[in-house]
């Protein structure tokens, strides 16, 4: 299915909707007219592409989740294939309030476990929020195409949690040298893209004596 998004967006699919028939498309990837259309309706099904049916064709775009399944798949070619040595990527940000959900999934058992057998340590209740400008936004999506330390999915009272990612992250601020933290990205999350996310085996606000609008300088490693 992603053979097939591809080939619409290479066709021109991304930048603007795109008139196509059947038969045109399966010679595009090189299949038969039954399983070109059974491809489309998998991905207007998946929410990867709109579609508009004609009376000699049909109009199709890419959607918003096509493209970014686009983007997933690139970063995930980069990392296989242009892999680096582990780096340090510098992101700042300035201290907001978050959504007060981080309290109440730092404490699940489920996770609290995984965090101390992978990052070695149980985080304080509760997530450091950091606000990013638009070029740490940029630096932020770098962590996309990162494999990171997985924190995995588990079911707890008839409820499943979604799992996510870690990387581990220093502060830099003097009064936190020594001081073990992560940048946590969540599989499903509420935040938009320029939020960044940190956890750490202590209160940051208290330890950093921080309030909203200050600002915080990290170096997660990827």
């Amino acid at each position: 299915m992603i053979f097939s998004l591809r080939k619409l967006a290479l066709l021109g699919a991304i930048e603007q909707p795109i008139k196509l028939s059947a038969g045109y498309f399966a010679e595009a990837i090189k299949s038969s007219v039954q399983t070109a259309a059974r491809r489309l309706q998998e991905l207007e099904r998946e929410g990867f592409v709109h579609r508009r049916i004609i009376v000699d064709g049909q109009w199709i775009m890419l959607t918003k989740k096509g493209v970014e399944q686009l983007k997933k798949e690139c970063y995930e070619y980069q990392e296989l294939f242009f892999s680096t040595p582990k780096i340090q990527l510098e992101i700042a940000g300035r201290v907001i309030t978050g959504l007060g959900e981080g309290g109440y999934y730092t404490t699940l058992e489920g996770y609290k476990r995984q965090f101390e057998a992978k990052l070695g340590f149980i985080p304080f209740p509760g997530t450091l929020n950091l606000s990013l400008d638009l070029l740490c936004i940029v630096a932020r999506k770098k962590l996309d195409g990162r494999n990171g330390i997985k924190i995995e999915s588990f079911e707890s009272e008839n409820r499943t949690f979604g799992g996510g990612k870690c990387f581990p992250c220093k502060i830099l601020d003097d009064q936190a040298e020594g001081i073990k933290s992560a940048v946590i990205i969540p599989d499903r999350t509420h935040y938009p893209e320029d939020i960044l996310e940190i956890i750490s085996p202590v209160y940051l606000r208290g330890e950093l004596n921080l309030k909203n609008g200050d600002e915080i300088r990290t170096r997660v490693v990827i």
